[in-house]
């Protein structure tokens, strides 16, 4: 729901033009998580943009629009021999209506996910959509406008060592289901799919990869 409100605002053009942006996503996977599956191998996994946090990258696209260059600088600090690409980044972007942004991501945190969070920083407001996954309004403040009587965000999903995203799936599978019975259009296509994989690919594309001392 806060995702939504933003994105509702943004579109009536409250925020006027949009000036940078902040993904924070600090979440924890540790070691018991990759053991004897297909996780952390290139070839299977791809990395923890795709795998963790895509959903957020998504999010970006829907709000903001196309990346046009990406600048990364990732480690690895505490998965080395558990997994094939980093555990921790940082990605500055230039969007392409001429806002910048950055991704701070990781899954180092210490024992259980702390934040996913998105900063925006506009002309006429500033927001912060945090929780950890998005899912509460943390700060506003925006011209003639407030955002409120938002809905009550899913429960998270509990996975034992670790609590995984809110438990929104099903609303996913009942709007496709919607879809092909009616004339009723899928809110997130297949060309705004392929656009996530191409920023996460800009991204990678431009990565430079540190040895942790």
């Amino acid at each position: 729901p806060p995702v939504t409100a933003v994105k509702e605002a943004i579109d009536k053009g409250v925020f006027g033009r949009i000036y940078s942006i902040q993904l924070s996503c600090f979440w924890n996977r540790d070691k018991a998580y990759y053991e004897n599956n297909w996780k952390g191998t290139n070839e299977m996994d791809g990395g923890i943009l795709f795998t963790q946090f895509s959903h957020f990258i998504d999010i970006l696209y829907w709000m903001i629009g196309d990346v046009k260059r990406a600048y990364t600088l990732v480690a690895n600090f505490a998965h080395k021999d558990i997994i094939e690409f980093e555990d921790a980044g940082i990605a500055a972007l230039e969007f392409c209506s001429g806002a910048i942004g950055s991704i701070n991501y990781s899954i180092n945190s210490f024992k259980k996910n702390a934040e996913g969070s998105l900063t925006i920083i506009a002309e006429k407001g500033t927001v912060k959509i945090g929780g950890q996954y998005l899912n509460e309004i943390e700060y506003q403040s925006i011209q003639d406008f407030e955002i409120k009587d938002l809905l009550r965000s899913g429960e998270e999903n509990e996975y034992g060592t670790y609590t995984g995203s809110m438990s929104n799936h099903h609303k996913v599978y009942e709007q496709l289901v919607a879809a092909l019975n009616s004339d009723q259009l899928i809110s997130t296509n297949s060309f705004e799919a392929m656009k996530t994989v191409e920023i996460i690919n800009k991204i990678k594309q431009s990565i430079i990869t540190i040895d942790p001392i």
